[in-house]
């Protein structure tokens, strides 16, 4: 086998707005495994502040695993566990290798462009008036179900926005989901969760910020909507201890930032076995690594929506079957990958 990986900033058609920053591009290396007359691809996705992985020491150590891959030498775990974006890439481009058709995973009726996923619709800060904006237009384009990122702006203003969507779309109509990225502070986040109640919100993403494992147990505990932990999973070794002391109502899996397919899956069964809900996210992958969550999720079962609408993003995505109609997402049989964009990569950026 021979490796190489080059770079490929993802460029917003729209600036990302959350409660720590704005995003206008976000930085993705693509690993490109050969094997005979074969190229397995991975994406290794960084979110500049979120992502544990060294973002300064990614192209020293993408550089390590294409030589120690070229060699044939085996890859411990313990190489990599600081780098979950570059565990993941790893993973899917092996994993690419061992369909005969590239960027085909996992065998399912999604993969063999017979059966979609249902998706919540994703509403970035911004002012008022631009959310708003957003979510008329989510609902417009079919979508019952939206996640709205809070945090950002005064309190009231947003409160007071919620408001007036439940007022005009009851609970049956639209499922609110919301997602605070941790911006609430510990000691006037249940106050706050409170009132946000009287609107029938579905869950609530990460109030307080992570590694607070007694204050978020009692949010857990106490709060009349349902938690869902999302930041809170990155890096945890100890995951049976986590679960059992918060004790959450939900976890948000997302590949690139927890290690990879296997690793979520470890997420999944330990939650599972504790009656903790949850549902997979992708966190700003292109569409390679939304493709592969997409098609692995659906090999789960889960039929819970899923937060796999970020692909459609960036204007300078790789082109792809992807597509999204309404509220799901499928892979048309009509439209094809374009390998080349890869192939083209090869002889320019090997261990570069």
């Amino acid at each position: 086998m021979k490796a190489s990986y080059f770079k490929h900033n993802l460029k917003f058609k729209i600036p990302g707005k959350t409660s720590r920053d704005v995003l206008n591009e976000k930085p993705s290396w693509f690993l490109l495994i050969e094997n005979e007359n074969k190229i397995g691809i991975g994406e290794c996705s960084i979110i500049p502040g979120l992502s544990i992985d060294n973002i300064k020491n990614i192209n020293l150590k993408l550089k390590q695993v294409c030589e120690k891959i070229s060699s044939g030498k085996i890859i411990e775990d313990k190489e990599i566990e600081d780098y979950p974006a570059i565990k993941f890439a790893i993973e899917t481009a092996l994993r690419d290798l061992t369909y005969d058709e590239n960027f085909k995973l996992f065998d399912s009726s999604f993969s063999n462009f017979n059966d979609s996923i249902r998706i919540n619709g994703l509403v970035w800060m911004g002012d008022i008036e631009y959310m708003e904006t957003q979510i008329r237009s989510k609902i417009n384009d079919g979508f019952n179900c939206i996640k709205i990122k809070v945090g950002a702006l005064d309190f009231e203003s947003e409160f007071e926005m919620i408001k007036k969507i439940r007022k005009k779309y009851s609970e049956k109509d639209l499922e609110i989901r919301l997602d605070a990225n941790g911006a609430f502070r510990k000691d006037n986040a249940l106050e706050k969760i409170k009132r946000l109640s009287n609107f029938s919100i579905h869950s609530l993403e990460q109030p307080i910020k992570p590694n607070q494992w007694y204050e978020m147990a009692q949010l857990c505990q106490m709060s009349p909507i349902p938690i869902a932990l999302d930041e809170e999973l990155i890096k945890v070794s100890e995951k049976d201890v986590l679960l059992e002391t918060i004790n959450p109502q939900f976890l948000i899996i997302k590949p690139s930032l927890l290690g990879g397919i296997e690793e979520s899956n470890r997420w999944i069964d330990l939650a599972e076995k504790r009656n903790i809900k949850w549902w997979a996210t992708s966190a700003l992958e292109s569409n390679v690594g939304l493709n592969v969550i997409s098609q692995w999720v659906y090999t789960k079962g889960n039929n819970m929506r899923q937060g796999l609408g970020t692909g459609m993003l960036f204007k300078n995505n790789i082109i792809s079957p992807l597509e999204i109609h309404r509220d799901t997402i499928f892979l048309n049989e009509n439209k094809k990958w374009d390998l080349n964009f890869f192939l083209n990569k090869i002889d320019r950026y090997t261990n570069t």
